[in-house]
């Protein structure tokens, strides 16, 4: 979708154009870019601003960065251009500079494109054109550029990876180590001790990436000693078991170029700028592709991260866990679990069927329209549950998949964190074994942030209440926001790049969307006859 700022720019330019709306006099009666027909010096630099919109993982093209420029530069060779070529180019810089200001400030395109469900609240009230009339105004609009860009850490820690990524996809060395994939090896594993053909372009590639000092890229035919560490370090960054063992997941990771890294961090850049993070002092994000989730507070104008524990998440393949942001009001202890008639209809019941002895083992039982409570398993009760009449809910206790504690957010999918029964999957690299909710490895330490606020709930009686074995809620004194994101490239407290598989393929689904966008923007430019030379002669 194309912004309605760059659509009624367009509209507008066309007018004053074409239909001669505004005389040219007093349209530049209060310029920004001009003074007595001359650029000022902001021109220059908002013309050097859109040629580097890269570094941020935009396109100059978006915003017309190279004409712009040239017609910039060519009415600062002129004495005089005439009064129209300087209201159109006055319009298109002010037109792409509101949009650049825009697209840096909430991104390029609406989440919901791509399956997002984010509130994304207008905090603050950020008004592109204004806030770019101020910045030129009191010449500040290098700094201005910057005010704009997401408040986050971990956006400015992408931008210097995307420049540290661009530097390196452009190294010959870089480029030769990646012209072709990685030597094929007998067997589905290359098992540490044996030997390989391809332990030489393996070291080149590592040392490259930093996984491997320099020093100990020149092994023998031998797939050992430093080069095993420097393969499990590699896997760390890439979200993939640390064993050293090459399988066929790691071979396509170590097979991904640098070059198309950067194109990994930009698209993690995109989504920072419209991720809701940072709503308010306290929050919790799950980060879906890293399998965790976080938990910050914003102390002294500083964001501090309090905890980081495993999560488990939907299935890739068929309950993938939504996007969404809402808030934390309950906490249940010793909880019910209400089967999703999803649920019920594809597993539960047909389970029931085969083997009725596992409704007492699992401690199952029927809820009516009416909230009672009914023990007994029957065909009717059964039919009633398949026709959606009746709800099966499963009680307190240990064979419970909700463990002894959830967190409830209210939100349209029925999506919430709690603990687990299974213990031992928190062992695995990737998680996604959940039917969508999403299994916290330490909800003892998650609990107590949450209930932070509330000092009377200690550890000994958050835990109490867990293993009481009542179902109990607690409501919250103060709402917690919590965010479900989906960011692929991360930089972590060692300052090292972190790039993770795309599970959902909602990276791909990110790309093509971005690169409809840009061919939108070409498209209307070109149906609005905006001239890419004005001023030019």
């Amino acid at each position: 979708m194309v912004s309605s700022l760059f659509r009624n720019s367009a509209v507008l330019l066309g007018l004053v154009l074409n239909l001669g709306l505004m005389p040219c006099a007093a349209a530049l009666e209060n310029a920004l870019w001009f003074d007595k027909g001359r650029p000022k010096a902001e021109a220059g630099q908002a013309a050097k601003i859109l040629l580097t919109a890269a570094t941020d993982g935009l396109e100059p093209e978006d915003y017309e960065a190279e004409g712009l420029a040239q017609a910039i530069a060519s009415a600062e060779r002129e004495q005089q251009l005439p009064a129209d070529a300087l209201v159109r180019l006055e319009m298109r810089l002010t037109e792409a500079m509101s949009r650049y200001l825009s697209d840096l400030r909430f991104g390029r395109i609406d989440p919901r494109q791509i399956n997002a469900k984010f509130i994304v609240p207008d905090v603050g009230g950020f008004d592109p054109e204004a806030h770019l009339r101020v910045a030129v105004a009191g010449h500040r609009l290098p700094e201005a550029v910057r005010q704009a860009e997401p408040a986050i850490p971990l956006y400015a820690a992408l931008r210097k990876a995307l420049a540290d990524y661009r530097v390196l996809a452009t190294d010959p060395a870089v480029v030769a180590a990646w012209e072709s994939g990685m030597p094929k090896f007998s067997g589905r594993k290359l098992q540490p001790g044996r030997e390989y053909s391809g332990t030489a372009l393996l070291a080149r590639r590592l040392a490259l990436l930093g996984d491997l000092p320099e020093a100990e890229a020149v092994p023998g035919r031998r797939y050992e000693g430093a080069l095993v560490e420097g393969v499990k370090s590699f896997q760390l960054r890439h979200g993939l078991e640390t064993d050293g063992v090459i399988g066929k997941q790691t071979v396509a990771q170590l097979d991904i170029s640098p070059a198309l890294r950067v194109r990994q961090i930009e698209l993690a850049l995109e989504r920072l700028r419209w991720t809701p993070l940072l709503l308010g002092p306290r929050m919790v994000v799950v980060n879906i592709p890293e399998f965790t989730v976080r938990a910050y507070e914003v102390v002294n104008g500083r964001v501090e991260l309090k905890l980081i524990t495993k999560v488990i998440v939907g299935r890739a393949m068929k309950r993938q866990t939504p996007l969404l942001n809402m808030e934390m009001r309950f906490i249940e202890f010793s909880p019910y679990w209400n089967v999703p008639p999803s649920i019920a209809r594809e597993e539960i019941i047909p389970r029931l069927k085969r083997d009725p002895a596992y409704f007492q083992q699992q401690g199952f039982e029927f809820l009516n329209g009416q909230g009672q409570t009914l023990a007994d398993l029957s065909e009717a009760n059964l039919l009633a549950a398949e026709q959606g009449k009746m709800r099966i809910r499963q009680r307190p206790g240990p064979k419970n998949p909700l463990g002894d504690i959830k967190f409830v957010f209210p939100n349209d999918d029925n999506i919430y964190l709690h603990d687990t029964p299974a213990r031992s999957l928190f062992l695995r690299g990737q998680r996604d074994f959940s039917h969508g909710c999403i299994r916290v490895q330490d909800p003892v330490a998650l609990a107590k942030f949450v209930l932070e606020n509330q000092p009377e709930w200690t550890d000994e009686r958050i835990q109490e209440a867990m293993k009481k074995g009542t179902s109990s809620t607690l409501r919250l004194e103060e709402p917690l926001p919590v965010v479900i994101a989906y960011i692929t490239t991360i930089v972590r407290n060692d300052g090292r790049v972190y790039f993770l598989p795309d599970l959902y393929g909602k990276d791909r689904q990110l790309d093509d969307a971005l690169r409809r966008r840009s061919l939108e923007l070409k498209i209307l430019r070109q149906n609005n006859s905006v001239p890419r030379q004005a001023g030019a002669k």
